[in-house]
């Protein structure tokens, strides 16, 4: 088992990443909370394949637990599945010495994390992430969110879980769109801080040697992420380095209606763009894009923006959270493993985006 305690100003809590380790979560969980009483928060497509295991499990260990399900997919990130959520809540007579598990992907995880953070201001929380994307990056770090129709995570908070359980073993029944889509993130931590990771996954021969691995590449992106949170938990500094490519993905999934691409096939193509546009701009080593480009194409996820309305895509970028009064933060890197950011004026975000976007 790999193990990582994170060390927030909030609270410290651990990461365990450990082959098979859903079908003890009941065990596990015994370790950390001596109450009885657990909401379980999935979707339909997670419920199907694990939903009673881990009802088995916690009872087994004593608990008393209660599911909830919500439908797969982005949408369920929104107001309306939230006010259904509190209303379970309610019929299970949650208090706030209870407990919520988040057990799903990252639309789960933000928004079953933003309902524990808010219910009764504050409920405690186990992640138990089942994507590779919620495994490596937004099962860790506090950030949880739900969208609005103008944008995505516009409504959040930040909210520390009691703790993570990562089982690799999950990955395994992700359709190969899925795995390529949490490779999407796992790229970005090469490509921020890494070089030895990115150049690690360029020298996977296949899906079978990547898996081989998974469990590692999983501890390293994770020690990354908690080292980033432990100086900068709120977002107002370093951690804003974790959303490279995420400017202009976040605008591409929007763009879409969360329909088109996945979250990492959007932040591929952020990721890209803004490497390009670095070289364009004398900030970023040239033949920098070439590589991300190459790796992208190795994980078949796709790098060249589509034909999209500029316009819309920058009035999208405007109610970006990483906007602060006249400046925007964007995400840029001088080589492969070094990432800065740059403040740019609102007034020339246009004349960057054109770059991008022609």
């Amino acid at each position: 088992m790999y193990s990582i305690e994170v060390k927030a100003s909030s609270g410290s809590y651990p990461i365990h990443i450990k082959n098979g380790l859903l079908h003890e979560i009941g065990v596990q969980v015994k370790k950390i909370y001596k109450g009885s009483k657990i909401a379980i928060v999935t979707d339909s497509s997670v419920n199907e394949l694990y939903g009673q295991g881990v009802i088995n499990s916690l009872k087994v260990s004593g608990f008393e637990p209660y599911k909830i399900v919500v439908k797969s997919g982005e949408e369920s990130k929104s107001f309306k599945t939230l006010l259904e959520v509190y209303d379970k809540f309610l019929d299970f007579n949650i208090n706030r010495g209870d407990i919520i598990i988040a057990l799903g992907g990252g639309v789960v995880g933000d928004m079953a994390g933003f309902a524990a953070s808010t219910f009764l201001r504050g409920i405690p929380l186990i992640q138990i992430p089942t994507t590779l994307l919620a495994q490596v990056d937004s099962s860790v770090g506090g950030k949880v969110a739900v969208d609005l129709p103008r944008g995505k995570n516009l409504v959040g908070s930040f909210y520390m879980p009691r703790a993570v359980f990562i089982d690799p073993l999950l990955l395994r029944t992700l359709s190969e769109r899925f795995l390529n889509d949490g490779m999407g993130e796992v790229i970005k931590y090469g490509a921020i801080k890494d070089s030895q990771l990115f150049d690690s996954l360029m020298g996977y021969e296949n899906k079978e040697d990547l898996l081989k691995e998974i469990d590692k590449i999983i501890y390293t992106c994770c020690s990354i992420k908690a080292a980033i949170v432990e100086v900068d938990e709120k977002d107002t500094g370093e951690r804003m380095l974790l959303n490279f490519g995420h400017t202009i993905g976040h605008a591409i999934e929007q763009f879409y209606n969360f329909k088109k691409y996945s979250h990492g096939e959007a932040v591929a193509m952020g990721m890209y763009s803004i490497t390009k546009l670095g070289e364009e701009l004398g900030i970023t080593k040239i033949g920098t894009s070439i590589s991300i480009k190459d790796i992208l194409i190795k994980y078949n996820l796709p790098w060249m923006l589509p034909e999209i309305n500029s316009s819309d895509i920058i009035e999208t970028i405007g109610h970006d959270k990483k906007n602060i009064g006249k400046l925007m933060n964007f995400i840029f890197i001088k080589t492969i493993g070094n990432s800065f950011i740059d403040k740019i004026d609102k007034s020339k975000i246009n004349n960057y985006l054109q770059e991008v976007i022609k």
